[in-house]
């Protein structure tokens, strides 16, 4: 990669792998729905300029029905998910668990499996079983079904845009994304919000505008820059980065536990990603790779 590559790539690496210890801040004050309408909002205001100045956001709308369900499984449903989840959980934990979104990809992409995807996904989803039944009863089950839940958001969200929004323009799907968000979200959260700007404590306040300016409309930006220069298959390796930054981050910032069972959990995860969606040979690749989600 060139420099200008490898720069991007570490960014969109850190960038994407903050949320989880912004989200664990923010929820000390804020509730899951206030959250996600927040970082929906504030991320359509900077983004919808960019899609307005580039004229895709009327082409996004055209395929209004794949991006309303867009919308919900990779947006409002996940985002509300992990908002609620951790308040329970740790967000190294939760960053580890979303690290088992390229195995999910790869079962629910009904592509051919090759011995070695086959390999692949069971040893991450040993991994993945693992570092659940570990941590299984530390915040209770429900939390870890709703992050099991965000896996399989996120893995379905990027076979929409696959199957019916490929050739639709990346900043207007992404604008209008969020707007829809917002909006569905804004009758729960709307009402909140005066008693919330009361409550709110600094640290809460400024970890959702975070969450809303650097990890939501800048991370947009700056992945469409890493697409355009390395291309989408090398840009979705900051998918195995990512959940490394969160468990650091967590254990530097928050005092979160590292555990050799954690490290071991998490190796296998990342070699069961890694052979998982492992491309086949030139000429035989029937799909390509998807693009990693947004946290």
């Amino acid at each position: 990669m060139s420099r200008r590559g490898w720069i991007l790539f570490l960014a969109m690496s850190v960038v994407w792998g903050i949320p989880y210890l912004l989200i664990k801040v923010a929820v000390r004050d804020i509730g899951p729905a206030e959250l996600v309408f927040v970082r929906t909002a504030v991320g359509a205001l900077l983004l919808l300029p960019i899609a307005l100045y580039r004229k895709e956001l009327r082409a996004s709308l055209r395929p209004w029905l794949p991006l309303l369900a867009y919308t919900v499984v990779e947006i409002g449903v996940p985002w509300l998910l992990l908002s609620h989840a951790e308040q329970e959980v740790d967000s190294s934990l939760t960053g580890l668990v979303i690290a088992g979104v390229p195995l999910v990809a790869a079962l629910i992409a009904r592509e051919r499996l090759s011995g070695t995807r086959v390999a692949g996904l069971l040893t991450g989803l040993a991994g993945v079983g693992l570092l659940v039944g570990f941590h299984g009863g530390t915040g209770g089950a429900i939390p870890i079904l709703e992050l099991l839940g965000v896996v399989l958001c996120y893995a379905t969200g990027p076979l929409i845009i696959e199957r019916w929004l490929a050739d639709v323009p990346r900043y207007g799907v992404s604008a209008a994304s969020l707007v829809a968000g917002a909006l569905l979200f804004a009758p729960v959260a709307v009402p909140n919000l005066p008693s919330l700007a009361r409550t709110v404590t600094p640290g809460p306040a400024l970890a959702a505008l975070a969450l809303a300016v650097i990890c939501t409309a800048l991370a947009f930006v700056l992945f469409f820059a890493l697409i355009a220069e390395v291309g989408g298959v090398r840009a979705t390796v900051i998918t195995f980065v990512n959940p490394a930054v969160a468990v650091v981050l967590g254990a530097l910032v928050l005092g979160e536990e590292i555990t050799p069972l954690t490290v071991g959990a998490f190796a296998l995860i990342l070699a069961g990603s890694f052979l998982a969606t492992r491309r086949r040979p030139a000429g035989k690749e029937t799909t390509p790779d998807p693009e990693p989600a947004p946290v």
